[in-house]
């Protein structure tokens, strides 16, 4: 049967409810539109590494106005004048990937390169590395008065962090998960002075004698004050670590004793890690769809699953928060309020914390990661672009 009237009269209901005061840099997504396509293509075709574009849409008009409004709770996040603007970029070498992290000392944000990209040549032969940016210098760029942000290399020694993927923030330090390289470097947690000499402490390089698979993100708890990090299998995947000799879990560390616990498994591939910032739930991304150099399986997790955490900082009652179809949700964080966001293939993915899908932050490409910088202020790790992002919303306490 052809759409009724009263259909075209409930969309245009639902466009007009979202319609309020829209900002110049967004525009409104109306998801009845693609409910129903004339075409849907096989998984050969469309699948987790195709950006989705429907019909009245465009990659440009996507692009054009990047804050994606799927829900009215989203002007909280973006405000009355969002902007998204590419402050740096790189020809292959993707030099922005992960841990993302702020330094509000001097206002800068770290972040480190990918481990194992065959355009980094890092991995085995050497490490990725860490590197960082002025926020100032973020904000010429967007005001039109620098050309791009200088990124500066962090060098680090005795002990030098290897291949370092997550980051987090630590009583003025940075705590950063390093996957290990071969099978004599073990991946191990790192503190680090954010400030030069950048001089590093090991805080953590075995699990009762065994190494860990290839640590990979990591959080501080707001309340008991305990280190919550993910194990997986991305270092053996690139071809830079060994066969893995635990299985990929969730781990608790507590600064007061040294104690080591398992919190969670039953993950194909765990990933990031976050809690709200009233610490009564934890997020933690299954991105198993992805298998590094051995290709992908469509039909593993591209999840964030959520879970309570008990007052005793255990975690508990699983439960499916949030499927991604855009690749996978790679970094996860919550903001003040305790909305999840989470990078995924075509930009940073918005929740509520019900789990409905309310915005995007959208970038054409894969956003591996992301983190606030204070009061409405982001940066975004594109890989082979790094994004600044002003909004509405602000980050979680820093810890």
């Amino acid at each position: 049967m052809p759409p009724t009237s009263a259909f075209f009269a409930v969309s245009a209901a639902v466009g007009c409810a979202l319609a309020q005061q829209v900002p110049a840099a967004a525009q409104i997504v109306n998801q009845k539109i693609f409910n129903v396509l004339a075409s849907v293509p096989p998984p050969a075709v469309a699948n987790d590494s195709t950006l989705f574009v429907w019909p009245g849409v465009t990659e440009d008009s996507l692009l054009a106005k990047p804050f994606h409004i799927y829900d009215k709770e989203f002007y909280d996040v973006i405000g009355s004048n969002p902007s998204l603007t590419q402050i740096a970029s790189s020809a292959s070498d993707p030099i922005f990937h992960e841990a993302v992290t702020w330094h509000p000392a001097r206002d800068e944000v770290f972040f480190v390169q990918n481990a194992g990209a065959p355009a980094a040549g890092t991995g085995l032969n050497k490490s990725s590395i860490i590197q960082k940016i002025s926020l100032a210098d973020a904000e010429k760029v967007r005001n039109g008065t620098l050309k791009a942000v200088p990124v500066t290399v962090v060098n680090t020694t005795n002990p030098q962090v290897i291949n370092p993927n997550g980051g987090t923030n630590y009583r003025g330090n940075i705590i950063f998960a390093g996957e290990g390289q071969g099978d004599k470097v073990p991946s191990a947690l790192y503190v680090m002075n954010p400030e030069s000499p950048y001089n590093t402490t090991t805080l953590l390089n075995n699990y009762f004698g065994r190494q860990f698979n290839s640590l990979n993100d990591l959080v501080v708890h707001p309340k008991n004050g305990d280190l919550y990090f993910t194990d997986t299998l991305y270092g053996y995947l690139q071809d830079f670590r060994p066969v893995p000799g635990l299985r990929n879990q969730v781990y608790r560390y507590n600064f007061k004793t040294g104690a080591t616990t398992v919190v969670a498994d039953d993950f194909t591939l765990p990933n990031g890690v976050t809690i709200s910032p009233d610490g009564n739930k934890a997020y933690v991304t299954d991105t198993g769809i992805a298998l590094g150099f051995y290709g992908r399986n469509l039909s593993s997790p591209a999840s964030v699953y959520s879970f309570d955490v008990a007052k005793d900082g255990t975690f508990e009652n699983r439960k499916t928060f949030a499927y991604v179809p855009a690749f996978i949700p790679d970094g996860v964080h919550t903001d003040s309020k305790g909305r999840v966001y989470a990078g995924a293939g075509d930009g940073v993915w918005v929740w509520n914390t019900s789990g409905k899908l309310i915005g995007k932050i959208y970038t054409g490409t894969v956003a591996a990661n992301f983190q606030f910088a204070g009061k409405g202020r982001m940066i975004v790790t594109g890989q082979t672009k790094l994004f600044y992002v002003t909004l509405a919303a602000s980050g979680a306490p820093i810890q």
